[in-house]
């Protein structure tokens, strides 16, 4: 039986032995405007390519100026989360390069990749001293609540329009984290239950753009609790409002499962 390969358009479900697939590549009834058009697009591929590759060279040689002007990070690289490659990654080692610049490994922040962490940044630059605090950096990034307020009532609290790039990005991160088993992760989706997708994506970026600013700021190391362990401590914090809220009402919360006493 002639071995299969999956085919040269790369769907999985279209298959042909070596020698059907061989003759589909080498034979055809293309006319020669098409042909023509074809090798356009391969020399302009071949063109962006070349200065993509120029562009991470270049990159590359600001980062290693970056980090001989660097001290020397104290702590050691921590083992990557992800072994693949991600796609249009940079051809040079980014995850190395930033943490020898930085001291900090800002791929440890579920949603940020080395990709990603090396635009981030670029956008907002190895120091954060200008935002004296997080909740500064946030407002910067237009991810934090605009309240509006007029005699003591809040009449709005959405967040402002911005064409940053950096609240782009960590935008991006956001949707991403929202697929992953993490504490972000179910933040995300019980919160896009409850308020919308959108909502969602805004509150979970700003909890990654407080990471990231404590990370490159302050040095800290994240470690991610789990869903579960986010889940528990929501269930706990309902459990403590609804107890207190009776209470205050003259009752007291009693588990489902619990025997009632009963007076004679």
């Amino acid at each position: 039986m002639p071995s299969s390969i999956v085919h040269p358009c790369g769907c999985p479900r279209c298959r042909a032995d070596e020698p059907h697939a061989g003759r589909a590549l080498l034979v055809g009834n293309d006319r020669e405007e098409h042909v023509f058009a074809l090798a356009q697009s391969l020399e302009l591929y071949d063109l962006y390519q070349d200065k993509v590759a120029a562009c991470d060279t270049r990159i590359e040689a600001v980062l290693k100026r970056l980090r001989a002007a660097a001290a020397k990070p104290t702590a050691k690289l921590p083992p990557a989360r992800h072994a693949t490659k991600q796609p249009n990654a940079p051809a040079f080692d980014a995850r190395v390069a930033l943490h020898a610049i930085l001291g900090v490994d800002l791929t440890q922040i579920h949603g940020l990749g080395p990709s990603l962490a090396l635009k981030l940044v670029g956008e907002c630059g190895t120091d954060l001293s200008a935002w004296p605090s997080a909740k500064h950096f946030t407002s910067w990034l237009c991810l934090a609540p605009s309240n509006k307020i007029s005699g003591g009532k809040v009449l709005s609290a959405r967040t402002r329009r911005s064409g940053s790039r950096a609240a782009a990005l960590l935008r991006l991160a956001a949707t991403t984290v929202g697929r992953t088993e993490t504490a972000l992760g179910a933040f995300y989706r019980r919160l896009s239950a409850r308020a919308g997708k959108a909502k969602a994506v805004t509150a979970t970026a700003r909890k990654i753009a407080v990471l990231f600013y404590n990370a490159l700021r302050h040095g800290m190391d994240y470690v991610d609790p789990g869903a579960a362990y986010y889940e528990e401590r929501y269930r706990h914090r309902v459990l403590t409002n609804l107890q207190r809220r009776a209470k205050s009402l003259g009752y007291v919360l009693q588990e489902a499962g619990a025997e009632s006493v009963g007076v004679s």
